[in-house]
């Protein structure tokens, strides 16, 4: 008898016997009910950064470890040019991690800013990478990474997701930043190759799948995970997979250095033109959110397999604090799981709502500039801006 055929007999269960039932997805089962998150990669010092989320109430991060110091280029690609297999260390490190996380009671999804040939433009000249859109080579690679990793994380307690990768963008190259006119037909041309994000979805699932039954998986859709990229979406053959877009409109105003002080919500939002202003009300940011609502209706997908794994609003911008309680609402009112962006990053200050609206001014940027660590300048505190957020947390109105 051949060792094949013996295993597979051995595996059987024996005529009479009970079957086992089966065994329960717990990591699904976190999603299974609404879940308020916030993005972020641990800060300098992971231990008192996951503790803050904790005593917020925060369920879950979306972490990134897009920043972190690695032994190679990229951190835990080695190098984006060519993957050859996870540095040992930085494996280490990301595990310590989430380590710290479970401890705090912290849920996480592993989210990656960079993959083989699709190097994160903050780290690549300010330059868009588009090599994984145009060249199987790097697909394959990108494939490898996941599986590789998953491997090595399908056990630990703390990981909820994986996001293989943040804000696809594979058509930005061809001219098509939030769909328009030709995209369908762009699409229709490359279904089946490299630039098609809903082939290479499926190409990724399978390789996490291949080594980890269980974990959930979150994909973002395309233009960047906008919410109308979402709706040209594929589903993927998996129980355990949610779908995820991002927030951040209008881009004119809820960004600092491009409002200017020209707009302020609600009664000063940017137009249909680049020069007049509306006001804004509720249905506009259902108006705004209608392509992941109708798209959900379409296929069928529960709202509890839906994210919005990112949103936010400068802290800085006339009206920040009625933009984001009246998102909330509405992300609250579909039962989308959320997370906002950012806790306490020191890269994204304008985006760190416990600093309430004021500009951290010119004697913080002073020191900055001389070393001075981020945190020892700034004053954390409630303040109205940062409540919105806060009572959304279980423990985080106390």
């Amino acid at each position: 008898m051949t060792r094949p055929l013996l295993a597979l007999l051995l595996a059987a269960p024996l005529v009479g016997a009970a079957i086992p039932e089966p065994v329960a997805n717990e990591k699904l089962a976190f999603w299974d009910q609404q879940r308020k998150g916030t993005n972020g990669g641990g800060g300098s010092d992971a231990d008192a950064w996951f503790r803050a989320a904790s005593e917020v109430g925060i369920e879950y991060v979306r972490l990134s470890p897009a920043n972190w110091k690695g032994e190679g280029r990229d951190f835990l690609l080695g190098s984006a040019d060519r993957f050859e297999g996870i540095p040992a260390a930085d494996l280490r490190r990301l595990v310590d991690v989430l380590d710290i996380a479970e401890g705090h009671g912290v849920k996480v999804v592993v989210t990656m800013f960079s993959l083989p040939g699709a190097r994160n433009r903050q780290h690549n000249g300010y330059e868009f990478d588009y090599r994984l859109w145009n060249d199987d080579h790097y697909q394959e690679q990108a494939a490898a990474f996941w599986q590789e990793l998953a491997g090595h994380l399908r056990a630990h307690p703390a990981v909820v997701g994986y996001n293989p990768l943040n804000e696809p963008h594979p058509a930005r190259e061809h001219g098509f930043e939030g769909g328009g006119e030709g995209f369908a037909a762009w699409l229709r041309d490359n279904e089946g190759g490299p630039a098609d994000l809903n082939r290479f979805n499926d190409r990724v699932v399978r390789a996490i799948r291949s080594v980890d039954a269980e974990t959930p998986i979150m994909l973002d859709g395309w233009f960047h995970a906008s919410p109308e990229g979402l709706s040209h979406l594929e589903l993927v053959d998996d129980p355990a997979v949610l779908y995820s877009f991002h927030f951040y409109d209008p881009w004119s105003f809820t960004t600092f250095r491009v409002n200017k002080g020209r707009y302020a919500f609600p009664e000063r939002m940017p137009g249909e033109d680049s020069e007049g202003t509306v006001a804004w009300t509720p249905d506009d940011f259902g108006r705004r959110l209608r392509p992941v609502a109708e798209w959900a209706r379409r296929l069928e997908v529960p709202a509890s397999r839906i994210v919005a794994a990112e949103f936010g609003c400068d802290r800085r911008v006339p009206g920040a604090r009625e933009y984001l309680a009246q998102l909330v609402a509405q992300l609250n009112g579909q039962g989308w799981h959320w997370a906002f962006y950012s806790f306490r990053a020191p890269d994204w200050d304008g985006l760190d709502y416990e600093l309430g609206t004021e500009k951290l001014g010119w004697k913080y940027w002073q020191e900055r500039e001389k070393g001075a660590d981020h945190e020892s300048l700034i004053d954390r505190r409630d303040n109205p801006l940062w409540e919105v957020l806060r009572r959304e947390f279980v423990g985080g109105s106390q």
